[in-house]
């Protein structure tokens, strides 16, 4: 794979950010948008343990999906309280993904600001992600093709994005928001998915308070170097053909892919890994 480091900019202004990421679809990170957050200075392990030590969380981890499985259902659940613990103690592969703990626990959201750089971000879905050292979230894209912020807290958080427009060179599974699973992205194996030398992306290290900007439709693949946790910010995407292709993840294509696997089972789940092998070549 052709990886450049993402460009890193100390502070930015809304004229900058629009010009020079969001209109060409770029991604960034911007340095020190959040410094002047509470949470850039209380938001660690320790404090969400304390806060939200006695809710239930649902956990991921990175077994292959199944067909007996619906979209985005955890493996498991635990405490909050026992899940800090946990990453603390030991490497692990359980995850918290995609998760509104605001809702849960409202106070949280007196810590952060919405930031006011041009995207028009949704209030409604503030989302946080947790992971121990050493634990992958596969590469993917989002239903819907969102703009998205991501800040980073605590620890060290590594990011490959590719742009949509090397969709052709990643294994894309049919009718899902995955690549293969089985593609190592920290060692690919080249002579299986030999295409994935063509694929040009970026690279980056997220450090505490440091914000990642995703553009529409980017695909992501994170590692947690350290524990840590992130949320994310998104707006709807800009472009009309983006928009419409969020629309038809949203309202057609899982609704589909969850028909099909009632049908033919795992036989759909193998059929559509067979399928990304061979539209990519």
């Amino acid at each position: 794979m052709q990886l450049q480091e993402i460009t890193r900019v100390h502070t930015i202004t809304k004229k900058e950010f629009l010009r020079d990421y969001v209109k060409p679809q770029k991604p960034v990170v911007i340095e020190h948008l959040i410094d002047d957050w509470k949470a850039y200075d209380k938001w660690n392990l320790t404090y969400i343990k304390d806060i939200a030590g006695d809710k239930e969380v649902p956990l991921y981890d990175d077994r292959p999906v199944k067909h007996d499985e619906g979209f985005n259902q955890a493996h498991a659940t635990m405490s909050m309280s026992a899940y800090v613990e946990l990453l603390k103690k030991q490497p692990t592969n359980y995850r918290i993904f995609l998760y509104n703990l605001m809702k849960e626990v409202p106070s949280l959201k007196e810590d952060f600001k919405f930031p006011k750089i041009g995207l028009r971000l949704l209030k409604q879905i503030p989302m946080l992600f947790f992971g121990g050292e050493g634990s992958k979230v596969f590469m993917h894209h989002d239903i819907d093709w969102a703009n998205i912020l991501h800040f980073h807290f605590e620890g060290k958080k590594q990011c490959v994005l590719f742009p949509p427009s090397e969709t052709p060179h990643l294994y894309k599974v049919p009718y899902s928001l995955i690549t293969r699973e089985d593609i190592n992205f920290d060692d690919p194996d080249y002579d299986k998915f030999p295409n994935l030398k063509k694929a040009k992306g970026f690279i980056c290290h997220l450090n505490h308070g440091e914000t990642l900007y995703m553009p529409e439709g980017y695909w992501h693949y994170m590692k947690y170097e350290t524990p840590g946790f992130s949320m994310s910010l998104r707006a709807l995407p800009r472009k009309m053909s983006n928009l419409r292709k969020a629309l038809y993840n949203v309202f057609y294509m899982r609704h589909y892919d969850n028909f099909m696997r009632r049908r033919k089972g795992q036989a759909w789940i193998d059929e559509k890994n067979e399928r990304a092998m061979s539209v990519s070549k």
